[in-house]
This record gives structure tokens, sequence and C-alpha cells, in this order.
């Protein structure tokens, strides 16, 4: 196996924001708190300590949660430790996706875990508890009910709307099934992958909650690691987050700190990510997870006909926080009430919208974790890696479009010269010519004449792509490689990462996956990670 890092600026596909944060750009440094460095880590733990972490209630909770889990000792462990003053956590978060949906899910954790070990090594005086915090509170089904394998859909049809961690279990035998037959027997034959398959079916439907088999599910994938997952829709975490859910609702905080945030980062160059309400939470009911809306009379549920005066709404939310829930503006101020956290670790668009927290997180009295760019990959199977090897080709030159990427194979491999830049430069130099001494004789011919050389470049431009396409035809074979290797590569022309799920690299691999990733994702090294 061969481990590469592509420099992120070398990666087209990344936002220039995303590359900004992973380069340490100064334009973003007024946005942060801590350097990414390992040494940083002892300021965040001194700044952290200082916050108020209800640690016996997490212990309290967590511990009930995996009670219900299978092989649980070791995560128990971890648990307990979250007792002790001493420990903190490093987080990553994700909705429950489909059988993990896509491979930045498993990324993610991975990297988590090869944080913590570094920080357990690097401060043996304090211990470090990787968390993967499942956000189940979203209501946006249409990004969390499919899984692409061997480039086939399996997709959840479920009508139900609300918290999609809310949802029942009960009708996805079907995408289950679906999930078997992409497979296909052969591969369902390979013990690995039988014993896999089996975990997902019994976390998905030996629980009555979608949220409670991903818990189930992430908890066996990784349960010979560290690593806890927690569940964030719980009763006594609401209650402990309620003073700034009181406050979003009754002073409406956060929207001018974001929209101030947004204004000096398009003064630096950037744009906002994400629209900040004047209430920032939504109301949580049988089937539904609809906004607050301030009104003249007080607080509208939206899009119902539910209605509360502010002394109701004042009640409902000390006697039921349950029913509350934080959007995308307040639920990292959830999380890192909750946890004695130091550090979240996400990709590109979640570090984007964090980086407009700072200022909320300290009208909140919350200290303001590191914000480390999860590893992003580059798994070259064997057989692309193959059709690479026989086309002579870098890896590297696939990042580029398909259509470029062939031309610029056929112009590499050509005997013959297709570019006709020469010729288009003197028929432009000859035109020029002409159209000045036509200029000397009237002045309205200028135009006419440079028209004239336009036209003939164009005619030039026309044969020049006819030669291109001619002896693209002697190089049907390398073409059909590349379009394998770049559809493998880059399906749909997204990051693999964005569209396939991990089953792609267990068929190949087997259970060495996790491990081998855990092991080379290290989020504090730079560039992209390339697997081969």
């Amino acid at each position: 196996m061969q481990i590469d890092r592509i420099p992120f600026p070398d990666v087209p596909q990344f936002s220039a924001k995303d590359v900004a944060y992973a380069t340490a750009d100064p334009r973003l440094a007024p946005f942060y708190k801590y350097p990414v460095t390992l040494s940083a880590f002892g300021d965040v733990m001194q700044d952290k300590a200082k916050d108020a972490t209800d640690r016996s209630m997490l212990v309290e909770v967590l511990r009930r949660q995996y009670a219900k889990l299978p092989n649980n000792k070791r995560a128990l462990t971890q648990v307990q430790r979250l007792g002790d003053e001493a420990t903190f956590t490093v987080i990553t978060a994700h909705q429950p996706s489909l059988f993990t949906g896509p491979l930045y899910f498993i990324y993610k954790i991975c990297s988590c875990l090869n944080l913590a070990a570094q920080l357990n090594e690097t401060y043996p005086e304090n211990h470090v508890v990787p968390v993967f915090v499942m956000g189940g509170e979203d209501h946006d089904f249409a990004e969390i009910n499919h899984a692409r394998v061997k480039g086939k859909l399996a997709v959840w049809e479920e009508t139900e709307g609300g918290s999609v961690a809310a949802m029942p279990t009960e009708n996805l035998s079907a995408a289950i099934q679906k999930l078997k037959d992409i497979l296909g027997e052969d591969a369902l034959r390979y013990d690995p992958v039988k014993s896999l398959v089996a975990t997902i079916e019994k976390a998905y439907l030996n629980n009555d909650t979608y949220g409670a088999a991903t818990v189930e599910l992430v908890h066996t994938l990784f349960a010979n690691t560290d690593l806890v997952v927690a569940d964030m829709a719980q009763l006594e975490f609401k209650r402990a987050f309620l003073p700034i859910m009181e406050r979003e609702l009754f002073e409406q905080v956060s929207q001018p700190l974001i929209e101030k945030a947004q204004d000096e980062l398009t003064a630096a160059g950037f744009s906002g990510q994400v629209h900040a309400r004047e209430i920032n939470l939504f109301y949580l009911s049988p089937g539904r997870r609809d906004r607050i809306v301030l009104t003249e009379n007080g607080y509208q549920i939206n899009d119902t006909s539910t209605h509360f005066s502010e002394e109701e709404m004042r009640k409902e939310l000390r006697d039921h926080p349950e029913r509350f829930s934080p959007n995308v503006v307040m639920r990292p101020l959830f999380q890192e009430t909750i946890f004695p956290n130091l550090a979240y670790i996400g990709g590109g668009g979640e570090l984007a919208y964090w980086l407009e927290r700072k200022e909320q997180f300290a009208v909140f009295k919350l200290n303001f974790p590191m914000l480390i760019r999860r590893n992003s990959v580059l798994w070259i199977d064997p057989r692309s890696g193959k059709k690479i090897n026989q086309l002579g080709t870098d890896f590297r030159a696939f990042f580029q479009p398909t259509d470029k990427v062939i031309k610029d194979y056929v112009a590499e491999h050509s005997r013959n010269d297709l570019s006709l830049d020469e010729a288009m430069q003197q028929i432009e130099t000859l035109y020029d010519q002409l159209a000045a001494r036509a200029k000397q004789v009237d002045p309205t011919l200028e135009k006419h004449v440079l028209a004239m050389g336009a036209h003939q470049n164009n005619k030039l431009e026309n044969l020049e792509e006819r030669l291109r396409r001619r002896e693209k035809r002697k190089y049907t074979e390398a073409v059909e490689r590349i379009r394998f290797v770049r559809s493998h590569l880059f399906p749909g022309d997204s990051l693999q990462e964005r569209k396939d799920n991990f089953l792609n690299l267990y068929l190949d691999h087997g259970p060495d996956v996790i491990p081998t990733l855990i092991r080379h994702l290290d989020p504090l090294t730079p560039g992209m990670v390339v697997i081969h």
C-alpha cells in the first residue's frame, strides 16, 4: 500500500474558503481562536476547563445509552473517564446517514480517532476521548436516505417527516434487501462482507428508531476502538442547554452576531455560509420539526396553528426542553455545552459555518474550540490503479475533468502536432496589419477586416478540434481506460468521498479498511490523502 498527500491548493474540487483555512490564510485568522497544531492543545485544555461542563450528567446519560448496546465494555470505560476533570473530548459529527452514507462519514471518525491517540501520547497527564456526535434532529431526509455502492443507489423510501433520528425503522427492510441485491451473491458469500451486512441488518431492524439504529451501527463498526457515540436527543442534554435556548428565544442573540461575522468575512474576500434567523430553534412534535417564529403577540410554530404567548413559551421551555431543537446556528453551542470538548473535526463546508461563530460563543460565555479540517481521501482501487499504470499517467491528472484528461493524454502521446495556435497567431498578426492598412484608406473598413480575421481563426479552431477527434480515435482503448478511472475516482464529477459508501472499499480490502484509515488519517498533517 502506498500513501501520498496532495497539497490542498492542488485539489480543484475544494472551495477557496476551504483551501484558505486549511493553509492558514491570514485573512481568516480573526475568525478562529487556536492554530491547528499539537502544541496549541495545552492552551485549549486550560481554557475549556473553565467552562461549567456537567460531567456527572454526561456520564450518566451515556452510560444509560450504552447499557443497551452489545460489546460495550471498552466504550463504557471511556464514558466513565469523562467524569474526571482531566479528561476532555475531540468531536466529529454527522447526521444518521443510511449504511453510513458517503465515505467522509467514516473518514471523519477515523480522523477523530487518530487525533485522540496523538493527544493521549503528547499529553499523558490528561486523557482525550474521541466522540462521534449523531446530529439526528435535522429533517432533510433526502440527504440521509441513500447509499451509493458499486455505482448503484440503495434508497430508503420513507414518507414520515420530522426529525430523521426519530423516524421508525419498520420499513427499512426494503433498503437492506436492495443493498444485498447490489452486492450480489458472490460478495455475500465472502465472510467479512456477510458479517458486515448482518451487522447492518441487526442495527436497523432491532432498533425502533433510525437514530438508535445509527448509534448501534457506528458503535459496532468501531467497537474495537476508543470511540464514544453520542445521541444528542436526550432530555438531560436539552435541560443543560436550556439557559442558552432561553436567551435565544427571548433575546434573539445570534442573528446579529452571525450577520456581523458574515459581513467581516465578505470584507476579507469570502462569502457567508448559513442564513441566520431571528430565532434559531425548531419546535419538535410527533412527525414534525418546525421553525419558531417571533410575532407581535408571542411565538408562532411555523406552518401550524400552534401559538404561544411569551409566558406560555417560557413555561413550555422549562417544562419540555426536549421539544426544542437547535438549528445549524445553535448546534455548535449545544455540543460544546454538553461536552468538555477541545476540537471539532469537520469538512470544509462545516468549518465555514463554525468560522461565523467565534463572537457568538464569546457572548454565550463558552470556549470556542479548535477547528480542524478533516482528512479528505482519494482511495485508488486495484482496477483503477492497474489502468492508471497501463496508461503511464500520474494519478494527479485525474483531478481534471474527463475531457481535459483525454485531451492532455492524446496531446502528450500523439506523434502529430495537433495544435494550430501558431497558425492562429500568425493569422491574427496578418489581419491586424491588414486592418491597419485598411484604416488608412477608410476607417470604416477596420472592423470589417478584423471580423474577417476572427472568422478565419474560428475556422482554424474548428479544424483543430476535428484533428483532435480524428487523432483520439487512434486511442480508443486509452480513452476507455481514462473514462473508467475518472468515473471510479470522481463519480459524477464529484469527489469520491462525497458519493461512494465505505462498502466499496470493504469489498476490495475487507476488515483492514478501518484500521488502515485510522492509522493514516492524521488531521494535523496537511494535504489530501491518496491511498493506492
